[in-house]
């Protein structure tokens, strides 16, 4: 039943991921937020080399949809964004999610902590850092 709700939603939704990189983390337009939630020490937002999900972002969606939680939506469209740091060592922390549906918000927030899977860090000057993962999810029903 949950996979013919997941068909459903995917049929009558479009999903839009990508990500955004701000110049800093002060930048952010949830900043306020996160401060409050996340360390957000030694964090950057740009790196010479982004943190690679195994199997590339393809697999990462792929992934993040089937852990998803199917909720019920009421409203047309959904605007959430999550965000994650990537650590040094390529495990994902400090996951938060922001957005107009406490519901859709929280169940995007906790796929992402179900996805226990090692990243390659990001890398500046030759070294891994802190990367603070700006993850939009967007649901547009027609």
């Amino acid at each position: 039943m949950k996979k013919i709700l997941l068909v459903s939603a995917l049929l009558l939704s479009t999903f839009l991921f990508s990500q955004s990189e701000y110049a800093s983390v002060s930048q952010l337009p949830d900043y306020e937020i996160l401060k409050k939630k996340m360390k957000l020490e030694d964090v950057v937002t740009q790196a010479d080399t982004a943190p690679e999900f195994p199997g590339g972002m393809e697999n990462f969606k792929r992934q993040f949809a089937e852990k998803m939680d199917i909720i019920d939506v009421k409203s047309k469209s959904i605007d959430t964004k999550v965000y994650f740091i990537v650590e040094k060592t390529g495990y994902v922390r400090s996951v938060t999610a922001t957005g107009s549906d406490k519901k859709h918000s929280d169940a995007a927030e906790a796929a992402v902590r179900r996805l226990f899977v090692k990243w390659k860090p990001a890398i500046v000057n030759g070294e891994p850092v802190r990367y603070l993962y700006t993850f939009p999810l967007t649901l547009k029903k027609h």
